[in-house]
């Protein structure tokens, strides 16, 4: 039974059980009123229910006929560039079903009640069963058609956001190996510095911050609490190297820890402000990490240096693609009055099962 509802479905569109039994019900008591001038008015009940019946057996023929040669079709040309073909070659077998059937039924009657229908007004009756045909086959593909929209709707959904899951994936890969393109710069610059033992902390340091990159796996998101705790730890690791010449502030409200945030956004802008700025003990560097309405702000005093380091040009580059594949609200970046601003979007929790949904199906 569950088979055959499945099977109902997949060539039909919906279950039509009920469309069945109904139709041939109605279409049966139209046909009887076409050619009996409707027998339950003009004959007693047990001589009404064998002409209805008679109207009947054509219904169900006509119906089940055609229905087994949609389903057929179907099967041969599932594509919507086929409809039309498809469609022409049913309207054709829907003509040629009813007057096989009639032709059919008319021995079939003469065989065993001895009589047939007057064939001039049969054929001027055939012309309404051709419309009522042609009107339940149109339901049936209405619906047919709707299903068939939806579904192609829904793979295309899906299909972009597979390639929306792949752009994050090698965005995502692509913020890793820049962090550690950076990491490593500034472990040269300590080694030239500093002594073996700073070095050695330092590595130490950086393979805690990894553990938390592998940690974070494969997220799109995660809560701004869990990337604050892995952007001090970068800064822990920042301050072993420029002491009191860098300093941070930060403004971030409780309340707003448990909002989502894009893995990594909030250390690469620290990063960004880190790498292309002056930090001495004659013009230390302050960094102000704050929290407003559903957005996260850094800012520092712009202190460019005069010889830049080689750069990747993917930290903030990257901040804003994966922005735009997950969230509505841009990254904004502004520079006045000598100051570096960068604004991200906070997401809120609740929806997060949503974006969920559209990134990592």
């Amino acid at each position: 039974m569950k088979k055959n509802i499945e099977r109902r479905i997949k060539y039909i569109g919906f279950d039509d059980f009920w469309f069945i039994i109904v139709g041939c019900i109605v279409s049966s008591l139209i046909t009887d009123y076409l050619f009996n001038k409707g027998s339950f008015f003009q004959y007693p009940f047990i001589a009404a229910m064998a002409n209805w019946s008679i109207s009947l057996f054509f219904s169900i023929s006509n119906w089940f006929i055609i229905r087994t040669i949609m389903i057929y079709l179907r099967k041969r040309y599932p594509d919507f560039k086929s409809h039309l073909k498809r469609i022409s070659i049913l309207f054709f077998t829907m003509i040629s079903t009813i007057l096989l059937v009639d032709q059919f039924g008319e021995m079939l009657l003469k065989h065993f009640f001895g009589n047939s229908y007057n064939h001039g007004e049969r054929s001027f009756i055939l012309i309404p069963i051709f419309l009522i045909s042609t009107m339940i086959i149109a339901i049936y593909e209405a619906i047919y058609f709707y299903q068939q929209l939806k579904k192609s709707i829904q793979e295309e959904e899906q299909s972009k956001q597979m390639i929306t899951q792949a752009h994050l994936d090698a965005l995502r890969n692509q913020a890793q190996p820049h962090f550690l393109f950076n990491s490593l710069n500034t472990l040269r610059d300590i080694i030239d510095q500093d002594s073996k033992e700073d070095a050695k902390q330092f590595v130490n340091k950086l393979s805690d911050v990894y553990r938390f990159i592998l940690e974070s796996g494969s997220a799109n998101l995660i809560t701004l609490r869990e990337e604050v705790k892995f952007a001090k730890a970068y800064l822990h690791i920042q301050s072993e190297r420029f002491g009191k010449n860098l300093d941070f502030t930060w403004n971030v409200d409780e309340s707003g820890l448990d909002t989502l945030i894009v893995p990594m956004s909030l250390q690469l802008l620290l990063e960004n402000a880190i790498k292309h700025n002056v930090i001495s003990r004659s013009t230390p560097l302050e960094i102000i990490i704050k929290t407003t309405t559903n957005h996260l702000s850094v800012e520092n005093k712009i202190q460019a240096k005069s010889t830049q380091l080689a750069s990747t040009k993917l930290g903030l580059k990257n901040i804003k693609k994966r922005y735009s594949l997950i969230s509505d609200t841009p990254v904004n970046v502004s520079d006045t009055d000598g100051c570096f601003v960068v604004t991200i979007p906070l997401i809120e929790s609740s929806t997060k099962t949503k974006i969920y949904e559209h990134t990592n199906r």
